[in-house]
C-alpha cells in the first residue's frame, strides 16, 4: 500500500463505525497506516492530547498532526493524498457539496434516530425514533437514486465519499437486524440501497476492515448487560 514518506496513525476502535469510515477511507485510497486500538475507558494520553477537545476517536494523526471528526478526517485524507489512489469527494464543486450535505444527514438524522429506536428511555421515545428512521431511509433511497443515476454507488461506478460514509454502517446494519428484528434498509422499502448494503459489503476493501455481525451483537449485548446493572445500583 503507499503511504511511503508519510506516518499515518489512527487511534480507534474496532466497533466504531466513525474509525471504521476511516478505515474504508484509507483502505480504499490504498494507504498504509498504524491501527491502534483505544480502551475508551482508559483513554490513552496520546488521545487525550491529540483531542483534548472531545476525547473522543478517531483520530488520525499524520506527521505527528492530530486530525478529529470521521467526515473531516475522510475529507482530510482526499486531499492531502491526491493522485494516491481514487479521488473520493467529486471533483464538480456542486456535487461535491450535495454529497456533504447527504454525508452530514446520515450522522444528524438517519444515524441518530436509529440510534434511538432502540436507546430510547420510553417506547414512546423509541417509536418516534424508529419513525423519524424510516423517514430518513426514505429520503436517502431518493437521493441514492438521484445521485448513482443507475449506477452502482454514490460516486456512480466506484465508491465515493458518501458511500465511505454510510458504509461504515454496514455492519451494524446486519448486527441490528439480528439484535432486533429490524433491518435498516430493507427490500421492500429501500431497494436501492438494501441492494447497495450487500454490494458495498462484498468488496475488498470493506470486507478487509468491516467487523463481523456476530461480534458485534456480543459487543452490543455486553454493553447493554452493564448498562442495566449501571441502572438497577442506581435505583
Amino acid at each position: 500500500m503507499a503511504g511511503g514518506g508519510h506516518e499515518l496513525k489512527l487511534l480507534g476502535t474496532w466497533s466504531s463505525p466513525f474509525a471504521l469510515r476511516v478505515q474504508l477511507a484509507l483502505g480504499f485510497k490504498g494507504l498504509s497506516y498504524e491501527d491502534v486500538e483505544e480502551d475508551l475507558r482508559n483513554k490513552s494520553e496520546l488521545l487525550l492530547s491529540s483531542n483534548p477537545v472531545h476525547e473522543k476517536v478517531p483520530v488520525l494523526i499524520h506527521n505527528g498532526n492530530p486530525i478529529c471528526e470521521s467526515q473531516i478526517i475522510v475529507q482530510y485524507i482526499d486531499e492531502a493524498f491526491v493522485g494516491t489512489g481514487p479521488s473520493l469527494l467529486p471533483a464538480d464543486p456542486y456535487e461535491r457539496a450535495i454529497a456533504r450535505f447527504w454525508a452530514a444527514y446520515v450522522d444528524d438524522k438517519l444515524l441518530a434516530s436509529w440510534l434511538q429506536s432502540f436507546r430510547g428511555k420510553t417506547e414512546e421515545e423509541k417509536a418516534e425514533g424508529l419513525k423519524q428512521t424510516l423517514a430518513a431511509v426514505d429520503h436517502l433511497e431518493a437521493a441514492f437514486k438521484e445521485i448513482s443515476k443507475g449506477k452502482p454507488f454514490f460516486g456512480g461506478d466506484s465508491v465515493g465519499y458518501l458511500d465511505i460514509t454510510l458504509g461504515a454502517l454496514v455492519a451494524w446494519v446486519h448486527a441490528g437486524e439480528k439484535l432486533y428484528g429490524f433491518r435498516l434498509f430493507d427490500a421492500a422499502r429501500s431497494p436501492l440501497l438494501n441492494a447497495w448494503v450487500d454490494r458495498f459489503g462484498a468488496l475488498d476493501a470493506a470486507k478487509a476492515v468491516l467487523p463481523d455481525a456476530d461480534r458485534l451483537v456480543d459487543y452490543a449485548k455486553m454493553r447493554q448487560a452493564e448498562a442495566a446493572a449501571a441502572a438497577a445500583s442506581n435505583n
